[in-house]
C-alpha cells in the first residue's frame, strides 16, 4: 500500500535535519548549511502536520480568492506563516527560536561563520530538540531520531580562554548581524529568553564516588528553584559560558521530587481553602500542560520546570516550583474562583474549647475553705 503523502513530506524533513546536524558537527561544517537544512527541515515538518490535519496551507489571492500559482501548483505557506499558524502565541519560546534562524539565515556572511556558531550554539541546540518533540508529539514515537541526532557541548565554554573566545566571537560579528539579535531579543520578555526551548543552556557538574554507568553525570539546575540572587549568578554564569564544578558522593534519581498527594498537601497548607488531588490538581496539570494525559503516545512530554515521568515507576513527580505555580495561580479565593469557576471549599475552622472562669474564692483549682 502506498504511503501518506505527508509521511513522504516528514522523510525529506528527517533527510534535512540529519544532513544539519552532521554540518554542524563536522570539524569542517559549514553554518550556512545547517541554517538551511533546519529551515527546510521545519518547513517540510509543519506542512506534513497540515497534510495529515487536512489545512490548506496554500496562499489565496485576497482579492479573487483563488490560489496563487508557481509553475501552475498552489503556492504553499513559507516558514514564518508556517510558525504562526502552528503556534499562534506570538510570546512562544518555540515559535521565537525558529523565527530567530530564519532571520539569521539571510543575513550570514561566510567569513562570520565560526563566531555566528559560537554565539549561537544554546539556541541552534534548541533549535533541533525543539524539531524532535514536535514531530514526535504529532507523528509518534516511532519517527523518532533522538537516537540519531547527537549536538556535542561546545569545549570553548568550559575554560577561561574559551569564555573569552565566546565574548570575542561576539564582538567581532558583522553590526548588522549584532543588531539584529540585540533587537530581536529585547523584544522578547526576560523569561522567556531563559526557557530552554529557546536557548538550551546545561551546566556540567562532574561527580566523585563510586564510578556507575556514566562517566560523567550532569547535573540540571533549574532557575524556578533558585533564590533571585542565586538565580541572577546563575543566570549570567550560564551566558558567558561558566562551568560550576563541585564535590558530590551521592546521586539520587528525582531528588526533591513531589508526589501528587505531597503537592495538594503542601499547597493546601499555605491557602485558607480545601485543595486536593481530585479534581483540583488534576485540572491544574491538565490546563497548565505541566504533563501529558495517561492517553498520550509520549509520556516525557512533561514541562520539565514543574514535572518529570519516572520510568521506574511509570508515574509522574512534580517540582517544589510547581507548587509556587499552583499557589501563583490560584492562592487567594477570587484567583480560585476565577481559575476553576466555582467556589473554594473553605477550611473547617475547630473551635477552641469553652474557657471556665476561675472565681476569686478558688484557687489551684480547689475550693478555698471558710472560718466560721
Amino acid at each position: 500500500m502506498a504511503k501518506a503523502r505527508w509521511h513522504h513530506m516528514l522523510m525529506e524533513s528527517h533527510r534535512h535535519v540529519l544532513k544539519a546536524v552532521d554540518e554542524w558537527n563536522c570539524s569542517d561544517g559549514n553554518y550556512s548549511d545547517f541554517l538551511t537544512h533546519m529551515h527546510k527541515a521545519w518547513h517540510y515538518l509543519l506542512h506534513a502536520e497540515f497534510h495529515k490535519d487536512k489545512i490548506d496551507y496554500h496562499y489565496k489571492d485576497p482579492k479573487t480568492g483563488k490560489y496563487q500559482l508557481i509553475d501552475g501548483e498552489p503556492k504553499a505557506w513559507d516558514l514564518e506563516r508556517c510558525l504562526k499558524h502552528r503556534y499562534p502565541n506570538t510570546a512562544d519560546p518555540v515559535r521565537l527560536n525558529a523565527e530567530l534562524f530564519v532571520a539569521l539565515r539571510n543575513k550570514v556572511e561566510h567569513r562570520y561563520e565560526h563566531g555566528l556558531k559560537i554565539v549561537t550554539g544554546g539556541k541552534a541546540q534548541a533549535l533541533v530538540m525543539n524539531y524532535e518533540h514536535e514531530m514526535v508529539a504529532h507523528f509518534g514515537l516511532a519517527y523518532s531520531l533522538a537516537e540519531r541526532l547527537r549536538f556535542p557541548v561546545s569545549l570553548q565554554a568550559l575554560t577561561a580562554e574559551g569564555r573569552d573566545q565566546l565574548r570575542e566571537a561576539a564582538a567581532k560579528l558583522p553590526k548588522r548581524t549584532r543588531d539584529l539579535v540585540a533587537k530581536f531579543e529585547a523584544a522578547i520578555d526576560p523569561a522567556i529568553r531563559d526557557d530552554l526551548k529557546y536557548d538550551y543552556r546545561v551546566r556540567l557538574v562532574p561527580i566523585v564516588g563510586a564510578k556507575t554507568d556514566a562517566d560523567l553525570a550532569i547535573n540540571f539546575v533549574r532557575l524556578d528553584e533558585l533564590s533571585e540572587e542565586d538565580r541572577r549568578v546563575m543566570v549570567e554564569a550560564g551566558r558567558q559560558g561558566t562551568v560550576i564544578i563541585r564535590d558530590r558522593q551521592v546521586e539520587v534519581a528525582d531528588k526533591d521530587k513531589l508526589l501528587p498527594t505531597q503537592v495538594a498537601c503542601q499547597v493546601e497548607a499555605q491557602v485558607p481553602f480545601e485543595f486536593n488531588v481530585h479534581p483540583e490538581h488534576t485540572e491544574m496539570w491538565r490546563r497548565l500542560a505541566a504533563r501529558p494525559p495517561k492517553s498520550a503516545t509520549n509520556p516525557y512530554d512533561t514541562d520539565p520546570r514543574y514535572c518529570v515521568y519516572n520510568e521506574a515507576f511509570k508515574s509522574y513527580a512534580y517540582t517544589p516550583a510547581w507548587v509556587k505555580r499552583i499557589i501563583r495561580e490560584i492562592g487567594t479565593v477570587e484567583k480560585y474562583r476565577a481559575f476553576f469557576g466555582k467556589e473554594p471549599r473553605m477550611k473547617k475552622v475547630t473551635p477552641f474549647p469553652r474557657q471556665v472562669s476561675v472565681s476569686p474564692e478558688t484557687s489551684e483549682g480547689n475550693p478555698r475553705s471558710k472560718t466560721a
